[in-house]
């Protein structure tokens, strides 16, 4: 059981590692990729500190070797589930599962989606994001998923419960996971519908459908944050003013809770919340 699981290892995630850390609070960091600087070679140079210049990406990368250094645990994983637990919370990776007393997300808002004719006209008429959140209105019925991976595969699971059936699309991408499920490997080139979703659009031909759910990539935290009821307004999770959401013990910090966009503000997010996790574990120790 670990005390602290912070997923994302962003400025955000990582501040507040290395500030829990320095209150004698080990925790475990999981990311998959650098997030919205991931892969962002442009030149950041309005951080304090900086006598020059430094690509986005790698000052990212000094901040995970800086946490690495000070015995903080961080490892590379896909999360691609949150649960709460009757301890606190259970988060499952591609590769393996773990129990949190706590739970940051600091993900940013790095999210796969779908730029093709459709997508926005019919997202929330018959386009989800989120299996568990809107599979229940989806029962019985013909649906599509289109994704390729362990994210993909885990959303597919809930689905093939509520329909019998269920076709996985790839959208021209190689399948990285076994399923029972019809696989189409075509292109998606857009979806057809009059006031909902009617038809998925390839370029091999058209798929009649009632609903179609999205698991491309890896979830982002609004995705972790829906299954789980957490209130979320204009595409930001809200928060406290101890960056604690309406679920108790699951906090979030960064990108995702809104306000610039900045790697500054991400430091600050990420260092407020530490005081309030510490905060939370404490009177919860002393609850018990």
């Amino acid at each position: 059981m670990k005390k602290v699981i912070i997923i994302g290892y962003g400025p955000a995630g990582v501040t507040a590692a290395i500030y829990l850390k320095r209150t004698g609070i080990d925790s475990l960091v999981i990311g998959k990729d650098l997030g919205a600087l991931d892969g962002y070679s442009d030149l950041v140079e309005n951080y304090y500190g900086l006598q020059e210049p430094i690509e986005g990406n790698k000052l990212i990368q000094q901040g995970v070797d800086q946490a690495k250094k000070l015995g903080i645990q961080v490892i590379t994983d896909s999360v691609i589930s949150l649960k709460q637990s009757e301890m606190g919370f259970t988060v499952q990776t591609q590769h393996k599962t773990y129990e949190a007393l706590s739970v940051l997300l600091a993900t940013g808002k790095t999210r796969q989606t779908l730029n093709i004719s459709g997508f926005t006209k019919f997202r929330g008429k018959g386009i989800s994001m989120c299996a568990t959140c809107d599979g229940y209105f989806y029962r019985r019925k013909k649906l599509a998923i289109i994704g390729c991976g362990a994210y993909m595969q885990h959303e597919l699971e809930y689905l093939n419960r509520i329909s019998s059936d269920v076709t996985v699309f790839t959208h021209g991408n190689e399948l990285t996971c076994e399923v029972q499920n019809t696989v189409i490997k075509d292109i998606v080139l857009s979806f057809k519908g009059d006031e909902k979703i009617t038809h998925i659009v390839t370029d091999k031909g058209e798929y009649p459908i009632d609903g179609v759910f999205i698991a491309l990539g890896v979830p982002s935290s609004v995705d972790f944050a829906s299954q789980l009821g957490v209130i979320v307004e204009k595409n930001n999770i809200s928060v406290d003013e101890n960056y604690q959401t309406n679920i108790e013990g699951l906090f979030a910090a960064g990108d995702i809770i809104g306000g610039k966009l900045q790697i500054a503000k991400s430091v600050y997010d990420g260092m407020q919340a530490a005081d309030s996790i510490y905060s939370y574990l404490k009177n919860k120790s002393k609850k018990a």
